[in-house]
């Protein structure tokens, strides 16, 4: 079964990353590693300054205090190391990507 990282820009609470995990539960195992807050534009940013705080609310779920990029860094390469995952999906974003949008979007940033 492959494994599914599930991040957005719009945060944990965000109804579009619950729908988007909903509708992915039957293609593979999923992990939620998004943002404690809204993250827009906030592009590839990663958080150097400061220690990054991440807290697990369920089974395959965690909270990160950080950027949509943060998630995916420490999904990756420390929360999901011993099997990293099969494919990244980050989404469904609460406003247009379009455009420009793209460069700075912190939902494209995240997939890339």
């Amino acid at each position: 079964m492959p494994r599914i990282l599930v991040t957005n820009d719009d945060g944990i609470y965000s109804e579009g990353i619950r729908k988007l995990a909903a509708a992915l539960r039957s293609l593979g195992e999923i992990f939620i590693v998004a943002p404690d807050r809204e993250q827009s534009a906030a592009s590839h940013a990663l958080t150097l300054n400061r220690p990054l705080r991440i807290l697990k609310l369920e089974e395959n779920e965690w909270i990160v205090d950080g950027t949509p990029t943060d998630c995916v860094n420490l999904a990756v390469l420390n929360l999901l190391r011993e099997q990293r995952p099969d494919i990244v999906v980050s989404g469904i974003n609460f406003g247009p990507n379009l455009g420009d949008d793209v460069t700075y979007s912190g939902t494209i940033s995240a997939a890339f």
